[in-house]
């Protein structure tokens, strides 16, 4: 069994970094056919054969021996070919799989889901923008939010319901997140959180994959790699109406009416901690030519010009896009402490402070490096 882990790590990890065999072979010192018996599992390594080959890789020697589990249960729309697909499932299982180790180690009762009835409700309403909507509403009831309040701590929010979040960091702007079913261990939602893409997209992804958690539990398939155009809709207009409530959008848009057009976008905008486009999206439902608006009253302002590659006038509202990736198109863009997740480190502190694992361990769970945990255990107080 341990060979055969070897043998997947190898192959994972080196697709992940996009080497040959042969650079591998090179960087560890041994040759190429050594190196292939080893990945293909022909060959069992010496413990310092394969300590060299983590090093060529930049990894622990325990990356290459954990044994990898897979995840069926996932909704991860990500094309198959994408190198670190494979890397970031094993990531994602291996997480959860400490995540509730931790949680057995502490005697905690395991955390109710919430919304599991609100799912099974909304399985047997028709599909669309209706839905979504009633869904985005009845979710803030069950989570205990007042009909116009805003949503300050999303992270916070989604593990009161009982999902796991995991701020997961890939150097990608082709990966936004995904989702990963109760039976699985979750349910549980991975955010990419690479510092490029704008804080307010991080909160928008958190909130889309919690629609799909809700609205469509059914289509979670590992096999499955190519997006459906009707479930991604109902999706984000779901996140839309979780994070920005009509009423509670059309009562803040009313107390600003005073205010030049941008500074009534960018407040609201920080209010629901949502993208500029966001708040135009739902502005365009009832104000004609807004975008163009806008576009024009930010650049008298400030003498640029926003990427209107995205701009939706056309697309009706059942269309809703995703908001701008990249956080440097993001205009006053959020702070990354707007998207913070604790209860893993608030479970690691509680175990490291009961003896019930090592300093080590604990930074292993965080995936810290050790002196960085030092760090932080130097800082609790």
């Amino acid at each position: 069994m341990e060979q055969k882990n070897i043998s997947l790590n190898l192959k994972r990890i080196r697709e992940a970094k996009g080497l040959t065999q042969a650079e591998i072979a090179d960087r560890a010192g041994i040759s190429r056919i050594t190196y292939r018996n080893i990945e293909n599992g022909s060959s069992i390594p010496k413990v310092s054969t394969l300590q060299n080959i983590a090093v060529a890789f930049n990894v622990r020697l325990q990356d290459l021996l954990i044994p990898v589990r897979t995840l069926k249960k996932v909704r991860f729309r990500a094309s198959k070919k994408m190198n670190s697909r494979e890397n970031i499932l094993t990531e994602v299982a291996r997480w959860l799989d400490d995540f509730n180790d931790l949680e057995k180690i502490l005697n905690l009762p395991k955390k109710e889901y919430k919304l599991k009835s609100l799912a099974n409700k909304l399985a047997k309403m028709e599909m669309g923008p209706e839905r979504a909507k009633y869904a985005a509403e009845a979710a803030r009831k069950t989570l205990g939010l007042k009909e116009k309040e805003p949503i300050r701590d999303i992270a916070g929010l989604l593990e009161s319901g009982g999902i796991k979040v995991y701020p997961l960091i890939l150097v990608s702007d082709d990966f936004f997140g995904l989702s990963v079913a109760k039976e699985e261990g979750g349910p549980a939602i991975i955010v990419n959180r690479w510092e490029r893409i704008s804080v307010e997209r991080w909160i928008f992804s958190a909130a889309h994959e919690l629609g799909h958690l809700l609205l469509h539990f059914d289509a979670y398939d590992i096999s499955e790699s190519q997006e459906d155009d009707d479930q991604e809709s109902e999706a984000n207009i779901f996140a839309a109406y979780f994070l920005m409530p009509q009423e509670a959008f059309r009562s803040e848009w009313e107390d600003t009416a005073g205010l030049p057009l941008v500074d009534r976008v960018f407040k609201l905008k920080r209010i629901f901690q949502v993208s500029y486009k966001t708040v135009l999206y739902r502005l365009s439902d009832s104000i004609d030519s807004v975008w163009p608006k806008f576009y024009g009253a930010y650049k008298k302002r400030t003498g640029k010009s926003l990427s209107t590659k995205d701009e939706p006038e056309a697309l009706r509202s059942d269309k809703f896009q995703s908001p701008e990736v990249l956080r440097s198109k993001e205009p006053d863009s959020l702070s990354s402490s707007y998207f913070i997740e604790d209860r893993l480190s608030r479970l690691v502190r509680q175990a490291i402070d009961d003896e019930e694992i090592t300093l080590s361990r604990g930074a292993e769970i965080l995936r810290l490096d050790l002196e960085t945990m030092r760090d932080i255990v130097s800082s609790w107080v």
